[in-house]
Formats: C-alpha cells, sequence, structure tokens
C-alpha cells in the first residue's frame, strides 16, 4: 500500500478536525478526497503531507512512518496546493527550471522536461512571460506542471484545475491518467468538480464534519446513493413560469432549473414515474406541447449530496 492510515484524528483544542479517519490508497490508484467546505480534507492533506502532525492515529506513507520519517516522506511525494506558490519575478521557463534544480535534476534533464512541460499544458505562448503576468489558469497550469519537474512516488493534487477552461482542464486530467498508467504514479486527488472525480478516480473517500462517511467507486457510489433522477423535457411553445411554478408546488419535484432558453427544463425527484405523467397533464392543461422527455442517468453530485445530507450509510471507516 502507498498510504495506510488508521484512526487519523487531529484536534485543535476542544475542536475535532479529523475524528479517527481509517483509508489505505493502493500503489497507481487515483484516490478522490471529496467533501463539503469544513469537512477536514484540508487539515487531511496537511497531515499527509507531513505540514501538520496528528493528534493520534498511525499512518504508513510509502512504507513510512508519518510521525518519525517525515524527512524520507518528503523526498518522494509532490504537493500542489490550493494556494499560488511561485516566485513572481520569474518567467515560466525560469520558474520550471529552478524548480527542478531545488529538487537536484540534472541541467540536461530539466531542459527535457521544461520542454515536455510547457507542450503538454500548452504554455508555449507564455513560456518567456514574467508568471506575475500570467492569467489565474496560466498561474495554475504551471503550478501543477511544475511539479512534474521531478520524479515521485505519489502526488497530492488540490483542487488542481482552478480556474482552467475545459480544454485545458481535460488535457491536464488526461495527463495525470497517463503519468498513472505509464509510470505507476500515484494520486491522492481533492476537487469540487465532481465531473473530474468520476472521470479520474478509482477509488472515492467521501468526507463530511471530520469523519469519512463512504468510500467506494464512482460507479458503485452512483449505484447505492444516487437516490434522485434527472428528468430532463422540452417545451415547443418555450419556457413557461406557470408550469415551473406548478412543478415545484407538487411536492415530487427537489429541484428545477431551465437549462436553454428553448424551453429546456431538468428536473431532479426522487418519483420520477409520478413526475412524468404529471408533466405531461400539466402541460396539456395550460395549453404546451411536449416535445422530448427522459430519465438522465443519475450522478455523482446526486450520491455526493445525497451522502452528505444523511451522514452515510455507515458509521465505520471502510479503507477498501
Amino acid at each position: 500500500m502507498i498510504i495506510q492510515a488508521q484512526d487519523l484524528t487531529k484536534k485543535f483544542g476542544d475542536k475535532v478536525a479529523v475524528d479517527s479517519v481509517s483509508f489505505d490508497v493502493e500503489k497507481a490508484e487515483v484516490f478522490g478526497f471529496l467533501g463539503p467546505n469544513g469537512a477536514g480534507k484540508t487539515t487531511t492533506i496537511k497531515m499527509l503531507t507531513t505540514l501538520l502532525p496528528p493528534t493520534s492515529g498511525r499512518v504508513s506513507i510509502l512504507g513510512h512512518d508519518l510521525k518519525t520519517e517525515g524527512r524520507k516522506i518528503r523526498d518522494k511525494i509532490g504537493v500542489v496546493q490550493q494556494q499560488d506558490s511561485f516566485d513572481q519575478g520569474l518567467n515560466v521557463e525560469t520558474s520550471l527550471d529552478i524548480y527542478g534544480l531545488i529538487w537536484n535534476v540534472p541541467k540536461p534533464e530539466r531542459k527535457k522536461k521544461i520542454d515536455e512541460l510547457v507542450e503538454r499544458f500548452g504554455m508555449s505562448e507564455f513560456r518567456k512571460k514574467a508568471t506575475i503576468d500570467l492569467s489565474a489558469g496560466q498561474r495554475r497550469r504551471l503550478q501543477v506542471a511544475r511539479e512534474f519537474m521531478h520524479d515521485m512516488d505519489l502526488l497530492f493534487l488540490d483542487e488542481p484545475t482552478v480556474g482552467l477552461d475545459p480544454l485545458a482542464r481535460r488535457a491536464v486530467l488526461d495527463y495525470f491518467k497517463e503519468r498513472v498508467k505509464q509510470d505507476g504514479l500515484t494520486i491522492f486527488f481533492t476537487t469540487h468538480i465532481l465531473e473530474e472525480a468520476e472521470y479520474l478516480c478509482r477509488r472515492i473517500a467521501i468526507m463530511n464534519l471530520g469523519k469519512i462517511v463512504e468510500i467506494d467507486s464512482p460507479q458503485n457510489l452512483k449505484r447505492r446513493f444516487g437516490s434522485s433522477k434527472a428528468v430532463e423535457f422540452k417545451l415547443l411553445e418555450g419556457s413557461s413560469q406557470e408550469l415551473e411554478s406548478i412543478l415545484s408546488d407538487s411536492g415530487d419535484v427537489t429541484t428545477i432549473q431551465q437549462t436553454k432558453e428553448d424551453g429546456t427544463y431538468k428536473i431532479t425527484t426522487m418519483k420520477p414515474d409520478v413526475l412524468i405523467p404529471k408533466i405531461y397533464k400539466v402541460s396539456d392543461q395550460l395549453g404546451l406541447h411536449v416535445t422530448s422527455i427522459y430519465i438522465a442517468e443519475t450522478t455523482l453530485e446526486d450520491a455526493f449530496v445525497s451522502l452528505v445530507r444523511n451522514g452515510g450509510s455507515s458509521n465505520n471507516n471502510n479503507s477498501r
């Protein structure tokens, strides 16, 4: 195992930020670590990356004890934090080069890595640009790319795609997948974009109020906890506030939103079999015409919301 955590706990005075969490992370696995704000994710990451000492619990990372062998752990891991962390007086190329130098990467290898990363992260246009003049998305690309200037066995990624447009985000996620497959890299991954977690992660731990409430694959989480369904339909006449109001007050609707100006709606509901006939009935009463309607697949977001709201399915921490 790359990470073995048993009853990991962190207290700040009387406040318990991380409450006896246990989990394992296997080699070449992308392990998702999700939860609402204040759940304890950042505190957990700070402990695992040796920035914060645990109050109690046992943790082994890459075969080293977290409490006594922090230096050995730091030599083998990479960390991308949410906050910007680079010298604003340097340009992109020099920033990459110096970071490789800090990790004692030989000059010929540094040059090779810089060329590769500049291309893979789409930074050719601003390669010589000062980091202080970069956009938020460009700075984020640099910050993530920089961590790949050195070899590592385990990479911690805390919201790595913040500020990236969809094309850049997909390119970065695909690069992570490639490094996992080719190099056996293990990734500990946090994000608020649940589509990213579903695309990248083999297993996901969902944390809430300092505890891990569930660990499973994205597919199993959706199957087990995605109780809400999404019903999407389109009106020939376009949007109708009266229809929205009637359906919202029916008691069978969790949320309703107009997704397009052409009269396309998305409704989340626990009772799609009851709601669909109601949509047709109300539309007919209002003289409206439904041109299409279908039930969309349960999403990871549905499962996440259900788990967080209901506190999970069990009180124990499943590590596998």
